[in-house]
């Protein structure tokens, strides 16, 4: 066996790293190995891989506004996010819609600057404007708390059935208007463009070709805002039926992301719960409902959910006992089950389609019940770095298409609310973390997983045409040692 320079650097770049190998060597005897009480690995049946290269797992979420400084693109800013190989825009519809009916854009130049630099951009629309709140709910309204009055409603006027496509009308105009803008359809009707300048002179732009994935809605499930917040597999199967084609175009022109490009591909809400039976009730709300000349089709091109890498016990949410609520290593947790039971809904009942976690991440704040556990002579900022790499490498192994951590910048390094401190860069300097994330990266980047060839410590295969790079990682949260023999 010839060992090229990258295997050499990788496994140097392990050792600097701490992921706990701490010697690498070529033996062509077979031999006889220990594997380790202290853990069960799941078996290799369940590893798949899927031609997809190991860059699509270090993708991020964040803001448009990390792009800028005083509203102008800000290169050294830039600089830090081109890291990344996807970015994940939280986008409030109030940002593009603010005035009912008419569109403002002004994120041309950060959507063609990612797409120049190899990052794939996923918008993700979410959060209904004022406007809507105002015209649909003026009695709950409070307008004197613009930002959060109603913030988390459903998309639909208040008494209207969250089961029916038509409720959701105005949030299929948005995704019209946002995939004519920047999706490859140049021959779209400008009279259906109702995009606007500043000054509110017509802003008329067509297939900028930009976006290719856009993702309706953020975390539809969520339990903790009350009824009005949340939807059933079915309410939001209904709404994205609506911001998919117009709901098979039966409510309009300009209604619908496919109605303006159907090359661009619509991602499912990411659910805050990781369930795959709330994708499959949303499979056969579509078997029910969008039936056309005998057959179904999907209201969806990927699937996606969140899932954090954690250790839950107890009342965590109100003076939690922080000894047993705290991330965990991913490889220790059942976000590789899960991962596993998400890709067979997809094989079994979706016809394969891509399978994404657009949030997963640890924090750094030392009283978090998701934070990065110091071990050894690891901080806790040195244990999320390796833990998020580590995530990466688990998602790689299971055959998930695309991953983006949770996220850019902290929303607070101060606060000990789970996710305010999961941010991966700081300041002007990447965390250890994104440090891990772009050496990775630059060294297995473009390379494919290709297999699992032990147990533990991990040794995982990636491969580029005729070559192979071993990677070794000790599955625990210990600071266990390992040295290991290639055979």
């Amino acid at each position: 066996m010839k060992y090229s320079c990258q295997m050499i650097k990788l496994s140097i770049f392990y050792v600097i790293l701490g992921m706990n190998i701490i010697g690498c060597s070529k033996n062509d005897a077979p031999q006889d190995r220990d594997q380790g009480p202290d853990i069960e690995r799941p078996s290799d049946v369940e590893n798949k891989p899927n031609g997809v290269s190991f860059s699509n797992m270090i993708g991020v979420n964040g803001f448009d506004w990390e792009y800028t400084n005083t509203n102008a693109f800000d290169d050294r800013k830039f600089e830090l996010i081109k890291t990344f190989t996807g970015f994940r825009q939280y986008l409030d519809w109030d940002r593009i819609e603010e005035k009912e009916g008419f569109y403002r854009f002004s994120y041309d130049e950060i959507y063609k600057k990612n797409q120049e630099n190899g990052i794939t951009t996923l918008v993700c629309l979410q959060i209904i404007p004022q406007w809507f709140r105002a015209k649909y709910y003026p009695g709950e309204y409070d307008v004197s708390d613009r930002y959060n009055s109603l913030r988390d409603y459903t998309p639909v006027p208040k008494g209207a059935d969250k089961g029916n496509p038509g409720s959701y009308i105005d949030m299929g105009k948005l995704g019209f208007q946002v995939a004519a803008r920047y999706g490859r359809n140049s021959s779209i009707d400008p009279n259906l463009i109702k995009a606007v300048t500043w000054g509110d002179a017509r802003d008329i732009k067509i297939g900028l070709g930009t976006l290719k994935y856009i993702e309706c809605s953020n975390e539809p499930d969520k339990d903790w805002r009350g009824p009005e917040a949340q939807q059933t597999p079915e309410e939001y199967a209904a709404q994205l039926s609506a911001f998919y084609d117009g709901h098979m175009g039966t409510l309009g022109e300009g209604v619908g992301v496919k109605t303006a490009d159907p090359s661009m591909n619509v991602v499912m809400a990411g659910i805050a719960f990781p369930d795959p039976k709330w994708v499959d009730r949303m499979i056969e709300w579509c078997k029910k409902n969008r039936v056309k000349d005998g057959k179904y089709t999907l209201c969806f091109d990927v699937i996606n959910y969140h899932e954090y890498s954690a250790k839950r016990s107890g009342e965590y949410w109100n003076n939690p006992d922080l000894t047993v609520n705290h991330g965990m290593a991913p490889e220790l947790s059942d976000v590789g089950k899960v991962a596993t039971d998400f890709r067979k809904v997809s094989e079994e009942k979706a016809g394969g389609l891509e399978v994404w976690v657009t949030e997963c991440g640890f924090d750094v704040n030392e009283r978090s019940i998701q934070r990065a556990l110091p071990i050894k002579n690891k901080t806790t900022f040195d244990t999320q770095a390796d833990w998020t790499l580590r995530t990466s490498l688990l998602y790689a192994r299971k055959g998930i298409d695309r991953v983006f951590f949770y996220m850019l910048n902290d929303v607070d390094i101060n606060s000990d609310i789970q996710y305010a401190s999961s941010g991966l860069i700081e300041g002007t300097k990447r965390r250890p973390s994104a440090d891990f994330l772009l050496q990775a990266k630059n060294l297995i980047g473009e390379y494919v997983y290709s297999g699992t060839i032990n147990d533990d410590p991990l040794v995982d295969i990636y491969s580029l045409d005729q070559n192979k790079i071993y990677v070794l990682t000790v599955p625990d949260q210990k600071g266990r040692e390992e040295k290991y023999t290639l055979d």
